[in-house]
Parts: structure tokens; sequence; C-alpha cells
């Protein structure tokens, strides 16, 4: 099945307490585009400038991501500069943004781009969003967006027509909350959900992902790491897997999602591990089928047998 993804591609300068990077490929499509194409065939449609490198390019290819859709203009390629904090790694400071050529990025489909079976909408303008969702030749299959707090507090009214046309919202919990209006992430979570998605991904950093649907919740913990390096991107490579699973096995049934959950969080586990996308674009399916492994070891508890009672412990009346 073909899957079809927009949003940013760019070069980020990390500065982490363990290391720092200059100018390192990163962008929220290439990212989620890496990890997907482990699983299924897909798209990337992007902007560049004249200054992104054949390098890049070659290692987009080489994963196996069709670029056809990376348009290459006059200026300078979308840059981020960002700074996590020593005390906790979720926390990051955004030091210096450019948008450059990204900021007159306007997505045009090809008819065979827009006759696409699953479509993930990265976290761009929602203007944008709703523009390529107006182009697509038929309603994909599974259609999924992401999205960050900028818009949620300026493009709130066009954020909430898109998540009123998507299936599946990715959000960190922070976001969820705020959309939701709610402190509680499971009261806010639905409330998205009363919008039409079918289900709604928390993204909850090294505590994992939370997926609330409307009869269920499931949750994945984090796989256990001894290091995290850089936690870029690991967002986007948790949706790369979540969709490119879900591309390539056709079946959205509930507990399927919950399968393309944990594919997405083994994905993104990798992704943490180095800077930039250089583990994410490394790996190796023995290597993948091995932490799955380990990720299902992890989790795995006895549950109670259907004659066997808790150990209730017995305690005197108090008179």
């Amino acid at each position: 099945m073909s899957l079809l993804v927009v949003g940013s591609v760019g070069y980020d300068t990390i500065i982490t307490p363990q290391t720092t990077g200059k100018d390192l490929l990163g962008g929220s499509a290439t990212y989620f585009a890496i990890s997907a194409g482990y699983y299924s065939s897909v798209t990337l449609i992007g902007v560049v400038g004249e200054d992104f490198s054949p390098e890049d390019e070659a290692l987009l290819v080489r994963r196996g991501v069709d670029i056809s859709g990376l348009e290459r203009v006059a200026g300078k390629t979308f840059r981020w500069t960002g700074k996590y904090g020593t005390e906790d790694v979720n926390l990051r400071d955004t030091l210096d943004l450019q948008l450059n050529v990204f900021d007159e990025f306007s997505p045009v489909l090809s008819p065979e781009q827009r006759r696409a079976d699953y479509l993930f909408l990265a976290n761009i303008d929602p203007e944008q969003q709703l523009k390529t969702l107006a182009q697509m030749e038929s309603r994909p299959k599974l259609v999924a967006a992401d999205t960050i707090s900028i818009w949620i507090e300026t493009r709130r009214r066009r954020l909430t027509d898109v998540l009123k046309s998507v299936d599946v919202v990715f959000m960190d919990e922070g976001e969820v909350r705020a959309f939701g209006r709610e402190l509680n992430l499971v009261r806010a979570a639905r409330a998205i959900l009363d919008l039409g998605p079918v289900a709604v991904v928390a993204k909850r950093g090294e505590h994992g992902v939370l997926m609330v649907q409307r009869d269920s919740m499931f949750a994945a913990p984090a796989f256990a790491l001894d290091s995290v390096v850089d936690p870029t991107g690991a967002g986007d490579s948790f949706a790369g897997g979540f969709m490119g699973y879900l591309a390539e096995t056709g079946e959205l049934s509930s507990e399927n999602l919950r399968r393309a959950a944990v594919v997405g969080t083994v994905m993104g586990s990798f992704t943490v591990q180095a800077l930039s996308v250089e583990r994410l674009a490394s790996l190796t399916r023995g290597e993948v089928e091995e932490r799955l492994r380990g990720y299902v070891e992890l989790t795995r508890f006895e549950g109670l047998e259907s004659s066997e009672d808790l150990p209730w412990r017995k305690m005197a009346s108090v008179i």
C-alpha cells in the first residue's frame, strides 16, 4: 500500500548534555519517511533549498524513500537549533528557527500522489494540511495528523477542521491537554475524539504513549535504554513506524493499531540513541526484530487465571 507524508525537511543544530551536532539532517517528514520506509513504500512531499546536500538526498533514496515530491527551490533550507535540559531530557528550548524556503511551502500533489492509500500530515501549518487533504482524489484508507503547540495557540479553528477530517491524531501529552482544555489526559483525548477521529495517540516521551479510542485505551511504555543521546525526531519516527506498519499490513482493527503503536515505539527507541537520523537510518531487520522481542519480554506478565484469586489478606473487623 502507498503511504504519503507531507512535512518539513531541514537541518538541525542540536545541543544535549552528552554532545552537540551542527547542520544535521532533520525535519518531521525526514524522520517519518525513513522510519516508515522499513515497512512500506513511502513518498515524501516537502521543500529544500539550494544548500540541501546531495549526500542527504542520497541517504533518503538509499532508505527507499520516494523523493519525487521533494521540491528544490532557490534559497536556504529550513533550519532549527535546539538545546535539551540537563535534568529532564523531555524539555528543550528553541534557540533559533529559520523557516527559509519552508516559509512559502505549499504542497502540490501529482496525480499518482493524490491516490495514496495512507496519508500522514506532519506538524505543518493546518492550512497546508487542509490543502493537502483537499487534493486527494479519494479518501485514503487512513489519514493521520500531527501538530505542535504553536498551531494550537494560533490556528485553533483551522486545526479543529483538520482534526474533524482525520482518523488518527498524534500529539504530545501537553498538546492533548491544551487542545482538549482538560488537565486530565484521558478526558482531553476524549474531547478530541468527539471531533471525529477514531484514535488519539498521546506521546509521553520517556514514559511511552497512551492511545485512546472511543471504547478502549492502550498504554505502551517506552523501551528501557541506559543512554539517550538525542530525543529529536523520536515522535516522528514513532509515527513513521506506526503508519508504515499499518500501510503494509492493511489492517485497521483496534488490535492492529495496538501492534502498530508498539512497532512505532521500537522505531523511536533507536532514533534517540544517536544524533539526527544516524541510528535510525542504519537499522537491520534483525536489530528491529530483536528489540521488538525484547519489548514483548519487557512488558510480559502472567495475569490471573479464571479460577485464580488474588491472595487477599483477611483482616479483623474494626469495631
